[in-house]
């Protein structure tokens, strides 16, 4: 039994022996992988920087089935790769071996944004089942972003004031960007108005692709409230989407105080506060201003500046004040006017001018309007008068066209049908117009064919009041439609020798979308005589 014991007590010796030398034979510590990343500590938003990731091992153990990755930061775009994460499959690593990976990039974010890039190396020591992973990272700080992005605001408003302002930018980096994005944030008093370009969501303008020294601004215009002395402060984003990522690389704010309100200025032309002009108009502006603080206003200058290609400028009339040579500006001394001398405490003044809306010699400008800003004291207010769209209606006559091909005695006989052609054309202008119109009366002896062309115009005729309707619908800005239909006239024995009404005169009738003003214009009627068809004699358009 003895004997016995002692044979188990050496077998388990024999093991545990075996069991530490097997233990320390396969101790592998991953520290004797030395693996780091290599790069510039500080940098500038949209420039190249190089990373160096390099391993060593520093042990006498082969590695084995090893594999490489490297996750570049999120906010950068990568050189010569789609991906931010590369993968790597990885030889032998021997005692003793480096080795290392270069990898550009662009680093994306605002000033002082920590961008970090990481790589890994798992691997298999030989002899080994188990599998080691050695990781490391490195930090870049973003020192300074080359782009432009500030306010152009005013520094004092006062409450319930029209408010324009802009956002300018400005990009100095030798990369273009794309997808870029203004976010801005109002005060809570702010009531948006409208924004040059459009905006997204009243609060979200897209960029388009901005080079090294490209720029741009967006106006923006609409009114705050607030208490005087009240700070209403603006915020501003300039970023870029990647990835559904929204990366912000410029920040901007400015605060704008309300101030007491000393002057109010208003205005009306053609005796109306909004009034719509058209074309060739001329326009008696009347301004008014008046003192509602508490202190009389002495020797101040009135200024009206004039914005807009569709002012005639050498119209300009004026009873005081002087036009500015060059600048567009009228300007009203107190000099000449008592009012701009001394306003007392709820006085009111007023200067007027006179100036024509341009008939032509104007670009295809959309939604055109006049503007007028008026400065007085450290008061300032703008004025738009819209103009509505420039509506051109013709009604004309033919007998020998290329639409249908008119047959009949020519000149018309008392008792036979002889057939016409009638065009209508419409052209527009500045706006685009809503539920226009063309109406026109047949006389009693005239019926329409039938043959219109284009054929699927919305043209009608109803027999019992003898009207002819065509109904376009929309009409968009700078467009043209024409429309041409068939008639037949059978003269009676009374109109012999003697010119017939083919049709009276038309009528075109359209809603400008840009002004809500309703437009109208009449065309002419037309008789036999056909003036526009110059193939027709005028005795050919006497009924025989």
């Amino acid at each position: 039994m003895k004997r016995i014991i002692i044979i188990v007590i050496i077998f388990a010796l024999a093991v545990g022996i075996s069991g530490f030398w097997y233990y320390r034979k396969n101790i592998y510590s991953k520290e004797i992988l030395k693996l780091e990343i290599l790069g510039p500590e500080y940098v500038q938003t949209g420039e190249e920087i190089e990373y160096l990731a390099r391993y060593k091992n520093n042990g006498n153990i082969v590695l084995e089935n090893a594999e490489f990755i490297f996750d570049y930061p999120s906010n950068s775009i990568p050189s010569d790769s789609q991906d931010l994460r590369l993968t790597q499959k990885v030889e032998d690593i021997y005692p003793g071996e480096e080795k290392s990976f270069k990898f550009k990039t662009r680093l994306f974010g605002k000033e002082n944004d920590n961008l970090t890039a990481s790589c890994s190396l798992n691997y298999q020591p030989k002899g080994l089942k188990a599998r080691y992973e050695s990781k490391t990272t490195f930090t870049s700080r973003i020192k300074f972003v080359p782009l432009t992005f500030e306010f152009d605001l005013p520094l004092k408003t006062e409450s319930g004031q029209e408010l324009q302002f802009s956002l300018n930018y400005f990009s100095n980096i030798n990369y273009p960007l794309e997808n870029l994005r203004v976010k801005i944030e109002y005060p809570d008093t702010f009531e948006f108005k409208d924004s040059s370009p459009k905006a997204l969501e009243k609060t979200e303008w897209e960029v388009s692709s901005l080079i090294q020294a490209g720029g741009g601004r967006i106006k923006i215009s609409g009114k705050i409230q607030g208490e005087p002395g009240q700070q209403k402060i603006f915020r501003a984003k300039l970023g870029l989407y990647k990835e559904g990522n929204y990366i912000v690389l410029k920040e901007a704010a400015q605060a704008v105080q309300i101030v007491e309100p000393a002057i109010y200025i208003s205005q009306i032309v053609n005796n109306l506060s909004n009034y719509i002009a058209n074309i060739g108009d001329l326009l008696h502006y009347e301004i008014f201003f008046k003192n509602i603080g508490k202190t009389p206003i002495e020797k101040q200058f009135l200024i009206v500046k004039l914005e807009g290609d569709f002012f005639e400028r050498n119209s300009l009339k004026l009873e005081s004040g002087e036009a500015a040579p060059g600048d567009n500006s009228i300007i009203f001394d107190w000099k000449d006017i008592s009012k701009l001398k001394f306003l007392d405490a709820g006085e009111e003044g007023k200067v007027e001018f006179w100036i024509k809306v341009k008939e032509k010699d104007f670009d295809k400008i959309k939604n055109p309007v006049l503007k007028n800003t008026i400065r007085l004291g450290g008061s300032e207010k703008q004025f738009e008068t819209k103009i509505n769209s420039k509506l051109i209606f013709s009604q004309k006559g033919y007998f020998k066209e290329d639409f249908f091909g008119n047959s009949g005695p020519l000149p018309p006989e008392a008792g036979k049908t002889t057939t016409y052609t009638i065009v209508w054309q419409v052209e527009n202008s500045f706006n685009e117009l809503s539920n226009l119109k063309v109406k026109a009366i047949l006389p009693e002896n005239v019926t329409a064919t039938g043959k219109v062309f284009p054929e699927d115009a919305r043209f009608t005729f109803d027999p019992q009041s003898r009207e002819v309707m065509w109904n376009l619908g929309d009409l968009g800005a700078f467009e043209q439609k024409t429309l041409a239909f068939q008639i037949g006239l059978t003269p009676s024995e009374n109109q012999k020798g003697k010119v017939a009404l083919l049709i009276k005169k038309a009528e075109i009738i359209a809603q400008d979308t840009f002004t809500q003003d309703i437009l109208k214009t009449e065309e002419v009627e037309l008789s036999t005589i056909l003036p526009d068809d110059v193939s027709i004699t005028k005795q050919e358009g006497i009924v025989k």
